[in-house]
């Protein structure tokens, strides 16, 4: 039952940590990172016979490290995201 919910908050820890950088690299990162981190979590859980957790947890770290990533590009290039 408990790996049944370890996706579920992974999914929730990415929507509320890769809310917090919205400018336009920051947004494409997290999509990019999320993408890339399923198929590569897919790849590495599917060894081990657990597919879906591994693509839910890679998607939920790549797209944290994608919106990082984005974001550090936005500050670089002088985007900043005005209230």
């Amino acid at each position: 039952m408990k790996l049944k919910v370890l996706p579920l908050i992974s999914m929730l820890a990415v929507s509320a940590l890769s809310s917090c950088a919205t400018g336009p690299n920051a947004q494409q990162g997290s999509v990019i990172g999320a993408l890339g981190g399923a198929a590569a979590g897919g790849i590495i859980g599917n060894q081990s016979g657990r597919g879906l957790e591994g693509a839910a947890i890679g998607a939920g770290l790549g797209a944290v490290a994608g919106n990082a990533i984005g974001n550090s590009k936005d500050q670089r290039n002088g985007y900043y995201r005005r209230y």
